[in-house]
């Protein structure tokens, strides 16, 4: 092969949860050799720091010790020296997350963001990296979950990968453990599905024929013709635990975690909720392979990962993903139009419950992201609102209104695989190092909704996308023949705020800005006492609360008793209709038109 940057690692210590790495360079710079590992991780975006886990690190050239000095806080430059310079260092992995690494007696897991150092104006060169296993017995059993292309290692088996760039070797999560493997095809392209974690009665073969589903839909949506993977192998890495629950996307794979208990059981073909929110999540990660992963915004091609890497777009690519994450279950027929409505319903209702909807546009929270969004607090509902939520509504309020205003002859679907085609198709090239592509801009994606639309777009964006006006989601939903319907007079009392188990207390996380408690003088982190002299508790099986509230209309005014750091205090709360029972859908069987449409929007 030629040129190329070479990179070992192993675990060093189950106990300590230390790797091992190195990496070689075989022309270092004469000025002398920088190297720098990333703040962040491409999908989630918050500075992490993830050089803070290196706790040991040096060089040598042909064994001699060469002088590395610290220029920043995730950046070394080695003195000038012979070729081949060698740096050796660990990395302390401990972050129970898909974000960064992880290691212990029970498995491996590492993102390449989190251990491989990045050589300064050598990354376009191909990059090799031998993955060994430890001489720990735990280890015995081991093998290598990872969509990197093989060099010199069996499949699944340790050994040598390769990646085409730097860009590339980060863009592949690595799981080594005594996991469960399994294949299914989709279109052709082979996709692993790996658990890792204890699952008594795994049904592997249901998990995998669900996924082939959702996977087959989501690549004919995107290549109606040519049911063309973007990828040639596909890797669904999950961590099952006790409490859990996150992805992360990337190019040719997905590194998940779940609850145990949502993975499907051998024997019970129910679709629990916990099994569809975990089919969603595996849905919403899949379709970021197109959308964010090759379509991606200006700011991200190529990727700046040593600071923030700011973009108005995020409620294109995380929103409209949200979107078509749930639509993608139904079309795929994994749930049926009665739950599709329900979780509509569902992210309706949260997105109207926070008054931070009218403060802030789905524009400025993208921008935001990384200072807002990721860095949340107890006043967020009331500062913030999600481009995940809202985004989610502002997709559904296009597509609702592209296809009603073009009688159905045009869709969303047809502005994504414009999308796709434009800028995502060939984005990494025949080079496969991403540097042939380049990203959308915020003027690019306004001008590529017109043009397929055929309709004039530009005030839309203004007020749904740059605005905080709530979206005419019923007046958009009426052709389809489906009434949004106000149900709120029928809510539940409620105090307005949200409530979490502290211990045995009952703690106020959020509350909500003009709510009840909001008004009575109640703020986030006071502990709730009593309800009209009946003590408020939490208990394993949750917080009384509900059932005190529950002997209560809106309207009625109840005394609470609440501590506020240590200090009792008393408060006359005028309850009102729980904000998050306020809309419902329903669909007509009413003009034909009406139902065309609609079956064209669900069915695709």
């Amino acid at each position: 092969m030629k040129q190329a940057i070479h990179y070992s690692i192993v675990p060093k210590d189950l106990a300590a949860h230390l790797y091992a790495v190195t990496v070689t360079v075989d022309m270092p710079d004469p000025q002398g050799q920088v190297f720098s590992l990333p703040a962040w991780i491409p999908g989630s975006y918050m500075i992490r720091e993830f050089a803070r886990h290196i706790v040991r690190i040096d060089a040598t050239a042909n064994g001699a010790p060469v002088a590395l000095t610290k220029r920043d806080k995730h950046t070394w430059q080695a003195a000038p020296c012979a070729a081949p310079l060698m740096l050796r260092y660990d990395v302390y992995a401990w972050d129970l997350s898909v974000r960064a690494a992880h290691l212990d007696q029970n498995h491996g897991f590492f993102n390449g963001t989190s251990v491989f150092l990045c050589v300064a104006g050598q990354e376009h060169l191909p990059h090799e990296v031998d993955i060994r296993n430890s001489d720990d017995p735990a280890c015995s059993s081991w093998r290598v979950a990872t969509a990197l292309p093989r060099l010199k290692a069996k499949r699944h088996g340790f050994g040598t990968y390769v990646a085409a760039s730097y860009d590339e070797l980060i863009d592949h999560p690595v799981e080594t453990g005594t996991f469960a493997l399994a294949t299914f095809e989709a279109h052709g392209v082979p996709h692993d599905v790996v658990i890792t974690g204890r699952v008594p009665n795994l049904d592997m073969a249901r998990l995998c024929a669900d996924l082939t589903r959702i996977c087959e839909a989501q690549i004919a949506l995107f290549e109606p013709q040519t049911l063309q993977a973007p990828m040639q192998r596909y890797v669904f890495m999950t961590l099952a635990v006790g409490d859990g629950y996150g992805g992360l996307e990337h190019r040719a794979s997905t590194a998940l975690i779940c609850n145990r208990a949502d993975l499907p059981v051998k024997g019970d073909a129910a679709l629990s909720d916990g099994y569809r929110s975990f089919l969603g999540l595996c849905s919403h990660e899949y379709f970021h392979t197109w959308n964010v992963k090759r379509i991606k915004p200006a700011a991200f091609a190529p990727y700046r990962l040593e600071a923030e890497s700011y973009t108005p777009l995020l409620w294109l690519f995380e929103g409209f993903t949200s979107y078509y994450d749930d639509l993608m279950l139904l079309r795929s027929g994994i749930i049926d139009q009665a739950a599709y409505f329900s979780l509509l319903e569902k992210n309706i209702n949260g997105v109207l419950r926070g008054g931070g909807r009218h403060k802030q546009s789905v524009a400025e929270s993208s921008f935001d992201a990384w200072t807002k969004y990721y860095r949340q607090d107890e006043n967020s509902p009331n500062a913030i609102v999600s481009y995940y939520t809202k985004g989610a509504l502002v997709a559904l309020a296009f597509d609702l209104g592209i296809r009603a205003g073009s009688a159905g002859r045009k869709s969303l679907d047809d502005v994504m695989r414009a999308l796709w085609t434009g800028y995502g198709r060939d984005f990494y090239g025949k080079a496969n190092d991403g540097s042939s592509g380049r990203g959308v801009t915020e003027a690019e994606v306004e001008a590529l909704f017109e043009a397929v639309s055929g309709m004039e777009v530009k005030r839309l964006f203004k007020r749904w996308v740059r605005g905080t006006d709530d979206l005419p989601l019923a007046k958009l939903l009426a052709p389809f023949g489906v009434l949004l319907t106000d149900d709120r007079k029928a809510a539940k009392a409620s105090l307005g705020a949200r409530t979490v188990r502290d211990g045995a207390d009952c703690r106020l996380a959020n509350v909500y800005e003009g709510g009840p408690a909001h008004r009575a003088g109640l703020s986030a982190n006071d502990l709730l006492v009593a309800v009209d002299g009946l003590r408020v508790s939490a208990t394993n099986s949750g917080v009384n609360l509900e059932l005190l509230l529950a002997r209560y209309r809106a309207g009625d005014t109840v005394k609470v008793h609440a501590f506020r750091r240590d200090e009792l205090m008393r408060f006359n709360v005028k309850l009102a209709p729980d904000a998050a029972a306020r809309t419902a859908l329903r669909a007509e069987a009413k003009p034909a038109g009406a139902v065309r449409l609609r079956e064209g929007w669900l069915k695709g």
